[in-house]
C-alpha cells in the first residue's frame, strides 16, 4: 500500500506540474490572443487610415482631370485664337501687297501726268474766269400802317 500511496502522490505531483504547466501555457497563449487583437485592431484602424488615403487620392484625382480638362479647353481656345490670328496676319499681308501694287501703279499713271517745268514758264496761264454776278436777296414788303 505503501508503494500505491507514493505512487499516487507521485502522480498527483506530476498532475499538479502538468496543471500548473497548462495553466502557464493557457495563460501565455491568452495574451497571445490578447496581443494579437490588439494588433488587428491596429491593422483596422491602418486599413481605415488607408481607405481614407485612398479616397483622398481619388478626389484629388477627380480634380486634377477636372482642372486638366480646363487647361485642355483654355489651350485649344488659344489654339484656335492662334490660327484665327495668324489667317488675319496672311490677309493682312495679302491687303498690304495689294495695296503696294496699286500704290506702284497709281505713282505710274501719276509719272503720265507730269510737266516739263521749262514748257509751264514758256506760256502763259490763262485768265481765270469771271466771277458770276451775284444776286440780291428779296426784301418783303412794308405794309402801311
Amino acid at each position: 500500500m505503501r508503494s500505491l500511496a507514493q505512487r499516487s502522490a507521485n502522480a498527483a505531483k506530476e498532475i499538479k506540474g502538468l496543471i500548473t504547466d497548462s495553466v502557464s501555457k493557457v495563460k501565455a497563449g491568452s495574451a497571445l490572443v490578447d496581443r494579437s487583437g490588439e494588433t488587428l485592431a491596429e491593422i483596422v484602424l491602418s486599413v481605415k487610415k488607408m481607405t481614407d488615403i485612398i479616397a483622398e487620392i481619388a478626389a484629388a484625382s477627380r480634380e486634377q482631370t477636372t482642372g486638366i480638362g480646363r487647361v485642355n479647353s483654355a489651350i485649344t481656345s488659344l489654339d484656335t485664337a492662334t490660327q484665327q490670328n495668324a489667317a488675319l496676319v496672311e490677309q493682312s499681308s495679302a491687303a498690304s501687297r495689294a495695296m503696294e501694287e496699286q500704290a506702284a501703279i497709281l505713282t505710274q499713271r501719276a509719272e503720265q501726268f507730269r510737266i516739263d517745268e521749262s514748257m509751264i514758264s514758256d506760256r502763259q496761264a490763262p485768265d481765270p474766269a469771271p466771277a458770276a454776278p451775284r444776286a440780291t436777296p428779296m426784301r418783303p414788303k412794308r405794309r402801311a400802317a
